[in-house]
C-alpha cells in the first residue's frame, strides 16, 4: 500500500507494474485474505496499525478482484484506467510537436511494439504492450530465467520510453505541461 502510494506519485509505469504484481500475489494465495495474511503478510514485521491498514488494503483489492471477475487473470478496472490514461497521454505527446525526443524514442521502440503485438494481444494499446513486456521480463528475472541479448535490448529501449512517459506524466500532474 505504501509502496503503491509512493510509486503513483513518482513513476506511474512502475506503479502499474507493482499493482499487477500485487494482483498476482493475491492470486497466488487464492484470493483469500486469510491465507494472504497468514502466509504472506505475517512475514513482515509491521507495527499493528500498519499491519491493519495493509490487511484492509489487500482485503479491498481481493473484494474488487472477486467482484470484477479477475480472480484468475486480467487486471482490476482501477489499473486498466491508469493504463488507458497513460496511453491517452502517450498519444498526446506523439501528436504534439513539442516533444521530439519522446517521438524519437517512440520510433526506436515501435518495431518492438509491432513484434510484441504480433505475438500477443493485438488489441492491447501500445503502452499496455510495453508494460506487458516489462512485466514479463520482471517475471522471468524473478524465476531466474535467462533473458536473451535481443530481449534485453528491447526491454532497455521500452524502459527508456516508459520512463520518459512517466516523467512527462508526472510533470503534467504536478505543474502542467504547455501543449501549445
Amino acid at each position: 500500500m505504501y509502496v503503491s502510494q509512493r510509486l503513483k506519485k513518482q513513476n506511474i509505469a512502475e506503479y502499474v507494474l507493482y499493482m499487477w504484481q500485487v494482483e498476482d500475489i493475491i492470486r497466488a494465495y487464492g484470493c483469500s485474505l486469510t491465507r494472504l495474511k497468514k502466509e504472506y503478510l505475517s512475514q513482515f514485521e509491521y507495527p499493528p496499525e500498519v499491519s491493519e491498514e495493509l490487511t484492509d488494503w489487500y482485503g479491498n483489492l481481493i473484494r474488487m478482484m472477486n467482484q470484477e471477475g479477475c480472480r484468475e487473470k486480467g487486471h482490476l478496472p482501477i489499473n486498466k484506467v491508469v493504463v488507458q490514461d497513460l496511453n491517452d497521454f502517450h498519444l498526446r505527446l506523439l501528436d504534439s510537436p513539442k516533444f521530439p525526443f519522446y517521438r524519437a524514442e517512440y520510433y526506436k521502440v515501435l518495431p518492438f511494439i509491432v513484434e510484441l503485438r504480433n505475438r500477443g494481444d493485438k488489441e492491447a494499446s501500445e503502452v499496455e504492450t510495453c508494460l506487458n513486456a516489462l512485466y514479463g521480463v520482471l517475471l522471468l528475472r524473478l524465476q531466474k530465467k535467462d533473458i536473451t541479448p535481443d530481449t534485453r535490448h528491447a526491454i532497455e529501449e521500452i524502459s527508456t520510453l516508459m520512463g520518459m512517459l512517466s516523467d512527462y506524466y508526472l510533470k503534467d500532474k504536478q505543474e502542467g505541461i504547455d501543449w501549445d
